[in-house]
């Protein structure tokens, strides 16, 4: 599974590691997802999404529902 936000996208960056001699060494900075059981509350199903920790402050601002419409996602395929 890729490591990637299903709601906002998010994605590993690449930047590069500076020492302190000034070397530089790429390094990869990985989004912080989190593998969460959110209830859905207009289906009365539980569904399970991979999210960045952003995106669940917003469904906890917005509500489930109303941010995977924004996003575009259809949480039919995502039910337990």
């Amino acid at each position: 599974m890729a490591r990637k936000c299903m709601f906002t996208g998010k994605r590993p960056n690449v930047a590069n590691k500076v020492s302190h001699s000034n070397r530089k060494a790429k390094k990869r900075q990985l989004p912080n997802l989190q593998s969460r059981r959110l209830w859905w509350e207009e289906a009365g199903q539980w569904v399970r999404l991979r999210l960045s920790t952003r995106a669940l402050r917003t469904i906890d601002k917005k509500g489930l529902g109303q941010f995977a419409r924004e996003a575009g996602v259809d949480l039919h395929h995502f039910v337990i």
